[in-house]
């Protein structure tokens, strides 16, 4: 049976194509589009925060959700700097640097490899975000409303995403060592 708060992850991916068009179609002359972007985003984020806390105080996490609402962010994450890098580039005043894109893609392929590898494996893998984690998550989020709004702070909130992303890799990477190491001693 589906629990509240997966249907509100589900709810979350649905609105990425929404999120992704309004940025597809975006134009100086369309600049209500950058808002509507904007708000899907900032609907999926506090969507994101109301389906963890009614799962956890609800007792509602379940195995499904441990695993969709990860993707779910990395979806809605993934989709925004992909998109916001092309648009950025052609129309606002802070685009989303290439190098910046490049090191949220490469950490997020080596934390799924990983996963994968683990799983391969062990068969079970219990996805526990780390505070690291949910710094690059702020930051990452940080980032795209900076951007979209064009904010002066736009560059020191991207280094600061990008800092914390790498960080929050190579503690992943530890983590996923020492559960392979771990897995070879039992």
């Amino acid at each position: 049976m589906m629990t509240f708060a997966n249907k509100i992850t589900l709810f979350r991916i649905i609105t990425i194509p929404f999120f992704v068009a309004t940025l597809i179609f975006y134009s100086p002359q369309k600049e209500y589009l950058k808002y509507i972007a904007l708000s899907i985003f900032l609907l999926a984020i506090v969507s994101d925060v109301i389906d963890g806390y009614i799962a956890r105080t609800q007792r509602q996490k379940t195995r499904a959700g441990a695993i969709l609402d990860p993707l779910a962010d990395k979806a809605l994450l993934l989709s925004a700097f992909i998109f916001l890098f092309h648009v950025s580039k052609m129309y606002f005043a802070f685009p989303l640097p290439l190098w910046l894109l490049l090191i949220v893609i490469s950490r997020d392929i080596i934390i799924l490899v990983g996963c994968g590898i683990i799983l391969s494996t062990h068969h079970d893998i219990q996805i526990i975000p780390t505070r690291w984690g949910k710094f690059t998550t702020f930051f990452q989020m940080m980032t795209i409303v900076c951007i979209i709004l064009e904010l002066n702070i736009s560059p020191v909130i991207w280094w600061l995403a990008a800092f914390f992303s790498i960080i929050s890799g190579i503690d992943y990477v530890r983590r996923g060592i020492n559960m392979l190491n771990a897995l070879d001693h039992n």
